[in-house]
């Protein structure tokens, strides 16, 4: 008679990682599906008083969590928000800058489907994301990890926060994110993703 030796307790580090990659899963699922049955031209339609698009969220929500991942591995060197000589964050808000950073450019396309992209392509670049960021999230030693925030106006001044912390920005985000998708979808064709 053989016997397998028993499989070991999984750490409670171990089951929290597992937890938050599911929740995030959950929301990403949830975000996607409001693409399903749709085609190029629909995933980029803005049919609501926003200039959102269902392509253009998908897009916003990949970035946004591979920047985060990025920061959680290096910290916020990850994370430029680096302005032009001369133009301030005041002259950003008031729409004074004689020189729009390119990170400002590349966060605004994010939100749209550029000519040339495609549902598919899109969809694509954000399951790439996903399984980097499992990989990432496997890799790390520590939940608790923590690095300063970037400076940025949105930032509080001298803020920490630990890679647990990023994971639950990112869940947070991605659900929000999904609601956003359920209502540009609604207004599409009439359809949700729920």
């Amino acid at each position: 008679m053989t016997m397998n030796a028993p499989t070991p307790p999984r750490s409670a580090d171990d089951a929290e990682r597992t937890d938050l990659l599911a929740a995030l899963a959950t929301a990403r699922a949830a975000l996607i599906a409001t693409t399903h049955g749709l085609d190029d031209e629909q995933a980029g339609e803005t049919p609501t008083a926003s200039a959102l698009c269902l392509g253009g969220l998908i897009k916003h929500v990949a970035s946004t969590e591979e920047g985060w991942l990025r920061f959680a591995v290096s910290g916020p060197s990850a994370m430029s928000h680096d302005l032009p000589e001369g133009v301030t964050w005041a002259d950003l808000a008031a729409g004074t800058a004689r020189e729009i950073p390119q990170w400002m450019i590349d966060h605004g396309n994010e939100f749209r489907m550029l000519p040339g992209e495609t549902l598919a392509g899109v969809v694509a670049r954000y399951e790439q994301v996903a399984a980097r960021t499992e990989e990432t999230l496997a890799a790390l030693p520590d939940l608790s990890a923590a690095h300063p925030l970037p400076e940025a106006p949105w930032h509080e001044q001298g803020a920490m926060r630990s890679v647990r912390q990023v994971v639950l920005h990112v869940v947070a985000e991605t659900a929000q994110h999904a609601g956003h998708a359920d209502i540009l979808r609604e207004t599409i064709d009439g359809r949700t993703a729920t």
